[in-house]
């Protein structure tokens, strides 16, 4: 290993150890969809000037997004389990925030991008409909990711993870996400969420 490899294995261990001081379990747990934003906004004052004409259109629905980034691939290394690197090396999130640790995660990447791509405002953005007409487009997102596990730019391990919440969990959440944006309160876990 050279020693470039070396400091950004270092980094990697430092950014872990810096998110192990954010909680990773608590009452958000008990909720069908949690809000971050507030958390977000404990943290930072700004996620960055990202743009929404300008996102991935892999972006999964929710406050938080990526437009235009650099190509530096921070956070598909970093921070895989959120971030990944779009057909046109922009930065995407795949998985949006679920705890206070997820969230300093995001906070992190949008402060080490020197673009300033990141943004927290996607509930403006996002309506009802759209986030259905992203469910029903998933198709198009799974030929993604398998297309890119021929690629370079992401792990393996992280677009085999996104591939198995695209087919699991990101149901449930996004029925939460729709319940939020439609009565703009946190629904608890076995309320009655809109469909799909």
């Amino acid at each position: 290993m050279n020693s470039h490899e070396q400091r950004l294995q270092q980094a990697a261990v430092d950014l872990r150890a810096r998110l192990s001081r954010h909680p990773a379990d608590g009452p958000w747990r008990d909720l069908a969809y949690w809000n971050p934003l507030p958390t977000a906004r404990r943290l930072t004052d700004s996620m960055g000037g990202g743009r929404w004409e300008e996102r991935s259109w892999l972006n999964v629905p929710g406050p938080f997004y990526a437009g235009e980034t650099d190509d530096g691939l921070n956070g598909p290394y970093y921070l895989p389990e959120h971030v990944l690197s779009s057909d046109q090396c922009f930065e995407f999130v795949h998985r949006q925030p679920a705890s206070p640790r997820e969230v300093a995660g995001l906070v992190e990447m949008a402060h080490d991008e020197p673009m300033g791509g990141y943004a927290w405002d996607g509930d403006d953005h996002w309506t009802p409909e759209a986030v259905r007409e992203w469910w029903a487009g998933r198709g198009a997102v799974r030929e993604w990711i398998s297309g890119e596990l021929a690629g370079d730019q992401n792990r393996p391990e992280a677009l085999r993870a996104f591939a198995a919440y695209l087919d699991g969990e990101l149901e449930d959440y996004l029925r939460g996400y729709l319940y939020w944006l439609m009565e703009r309160r946190e629904p608890r876990r076995g309320e009655r969420l809109p469909l799909l």
